[in-house]
């Protein structure tokens, strides 16, 4: 009697075992779950990536908008200058979640031999205030092919800490794991023009 009831209880343990693992309902809930969290991280990675891409290009045409816009004048001033610059940083929305950094730069190159090249003025707009760089005849850099004695240049150097939508918050204490590594990422550009009607752009009150 003790083994025939014994024998029972296992066939019965064993047949719902059975019943358990072939019964398939719930089964697409599951897969479900497993599924969507891979669908949701290729979606924000999809979408951040385009944004970013299409942010890159805007922080490249501020540059290539303040330096049209400046070779375009025959004299300026620092209120000239600040105004195109803030015209610029306007081409960046909706994006808002940093803000650009740009620098205006009059280049001379001299006639000495070798030719030297110096400041003549400079703007820059960082963080909405607007500021003198460069002094007067400091000393910069061109590229070689631009090293041209007794020529003029406008300098613009767009610069932006692009702050990826999925890892930025209000409160910086927030950001854990990983996000932080991509917390910001530098867009810059630097474009060189020469003046269009004259042969340098004075700035009064530079």
């Amino acid at each position: 009697m003790y083994r025939a009831g014994a024998h029972r209880g296992f066939s019965g343990i064993w047949a719902r075992a059975t019943r358990f693992c072939s019964d398939r309902r719930g089964i697409a809930a599951i897969e479900f779950a497993f599924i969507v969290p891979v669908l949701l991280i290729m979606y924000f990675v999809t979408m951040e990536a385009s944004q970013a891409i299409e942010t890159s290009k805007k922080v490249s045409r501020i540059g290539s908008m303040v330096a049209d816009l400046i070779t375009q004048q025959q004299t300026v001033v620092a209120a000239d200058i600040d105004a195109i610059m803030k015209i610029g940083t306007s081409t960046l929305q909706p994006y808002n979640r940093s803000t650009p950094t740009i620098i205006v730069t009059a280049i001379q190159v001299t006639t000495e031999t070798p030719p030297k090249v110096k400041v003549v003025w400079s703007r820059k707009l960082v963080a909405g205030t607007n500021i003198v760089d460069a002094a007067k005849d400091t000393i910069t850099t061109v590229p070689a092919t631009l090293k041209i004695a007794d020529t003029f240049l406008i300098r613009v150097e767009s610069q932006l800490a692009y702050k990826p939508i999925v890892t930025w918050s209000a409160d910086s204490e927030k950001r854990l794991g990983l996000t932080s590594a991509f917390d910001s990422i530098t867009m810059g550009e630097t474009y060189y023009l020469r003046p269009r009607r004259s042969t340098t752009i004075p700035c009064g009150n530079c």
